[in-house]
């Protein structure tokens, strides 16, 4: 059984990757001009990916006893391209800030699958962060 801080800590997870995933899909059919051609197909791949870890986290969390939630965080689209990166920066920001206490507390409770887990999701957000910062020109 998850802990009830672990397990608000994954369906918080779980909202924040199927936001980034609506919010990266829509950016990829959205962009526009040709400086969004590269980024609408990185988008595209980004947000199956986000798919996938909140299955990959829900699944853990089902496991665990606990109740993955079916609500997204809030999405923020962004109306040009430059807001949209920002929004994602943003975004991954966060991300990578929560799992990293995820990563934490799966250590103290002896979890080392939920541990696994976010080690591997945490590298992939910091990847997609890394992309969207060279996207941005930083």
């Amino acid at each position: 059984m998850a802990s009830a801080r672990l397990e608000e800590l994954l369906n918080r997870a779980i909202a924040w990757e199927m936001q980034v995933a609506i919010q990266y899909m829509w950016q990829h059919v959205r962009a526009t001009g040709i400086e969004s051609l590269e980024m609408a197909d990185r988008l595209r791949t980004i947000a199956v990916q986000e798919m996938t870890h909140a299955e990959e986290i829900a699944e853990r969390l089902d496991y665990l006893g606990g109740v993955p939630t079916t609500q997204p965080a809030p999405i923020d689209v962004g109306g040009t391209i430059q807001e949209m990166i920002q929004n994602d920066i943003k975004a991954e920001e966060e991300a990578i800030a929560v799992y990293k206490e995820i990563v934490k507390l799966a250590v103290q409770e002896e979890d080392y699958v939920t541990e696994r887990l976010f080690k591997q999701v945490l590298q992939d957000v910091e990847e997609h962060q890394d992309q969207f910062l060279r996207m941005a020109g930083r």
